[in-house]
């Protein structure tokens, strides 16, 4: 059986957040509510919830505080932060605290949908027994960077400056850099130029397109930028990748 702790003081928003997790659950699950940081303390005490969702701007106690005294006793728990505010100390809290998700008021229901199965399908698959030692160096930094990837995988076309991608996933630039290149091995730069290339290679073998608009269909602004990375990437230049393409098509021909 699951508990799912509901922690919101706007009413219309507490039913919205009820009825999509009620559609998640099963018949045997739980769902508890309640409306301030206080009450959210001491309902987590008793039912020790495996999910919480918690706004932030709470009565009594914030949401933030809240979650600090109940990571103090249900530190497996869960937890989605409800945020109208996009203030980054909020969401370098929420990342201490181990959030796995921090979502932005108004929330449209099928992120919130998403988000809240996704959190569901963790706990399910990675239970662990709650007398065992909860160990984690680095909290969710690979939830961050897969949150990241999917962005830059949807956006790497236009324009895809570090500090855009790390304000999406509400990290400061320097500790989104540094735990990118950790996790995923190569550098920021070098991974979203890796996908540039290679979308550039695709439009060089099927369209004829000149190399100045494949450099601004990639998201390049300078062409000449464009054709030093190509280079770098591909030990060629755009026209020489395409004659050599063109020959490599007509010798298979």
């Amino acid at each position: 059986m699951s508990v799912v702790l509901i922690v919101e003081d706007e009413l219309l928003e507490l039913e919205f957040l009820k009825s999509i997790v009620t559609e998640e659950l099963l018949p045997k699950d739980k769902i508890i509510t309640c409306e301030s940081g206080i009450q959210a303390v001491k309902l987590a005490k008793q039912h020790k919830p495996d999910v919480i969702v918690m706004d932030i701007l709470i009565p009594e106690m914030d949401g933030l505080q809240a979650l600090k005294e109940i990571r103090k006793f249900l530190p497996q728990a869960s937890v989605m932060i409800l945020s109208a505010c996009s203030d980054f100390s909020y969401a370098q809290t929420a990342i201490r605290l181990r959030v796995q998700d921090y979502l932005l008021k108004p929330i449209k229901p099928s992120v919130f949908k998403q988000a809240f199965h996704d959190v569901l399908t963790s706990i399910t698959t990675h239970q662990v027994p709650v007398d065992e030692e909860i160990v984690e160096q680095e909290p969710n930094q690979m939830y961050f960077i897969e949150k990241s990837l999917n962005y830059i995988h949807d956006n790497f076309k236009q324009k895809l400056p570090l500090q855009l991608v790390s304000s999406h996933v509400f990290l400061h630039p320097q500790y989104f850099s540094r735990i990118f290149k950790k996790e995923v091995g190569v550098t920021y730069i070098d991974y979203v130029n890796r996908l540039k290339i290679e979308y550039a290679c695709k439009l060089l073998e099927t369209t004829s397109y000149p190399a100045y608009r494949i450099s601004s269909e990639c998201g390049f602004t300078d062409p000449s930028y464009f054709n030093r990375v190509f280079v770098q990437q591909m030990n060629m230049t755009p026209k020489a990748y395409r004659r050599k393409h063109l020959l490599d098509s007509e010798d298979e021909g």
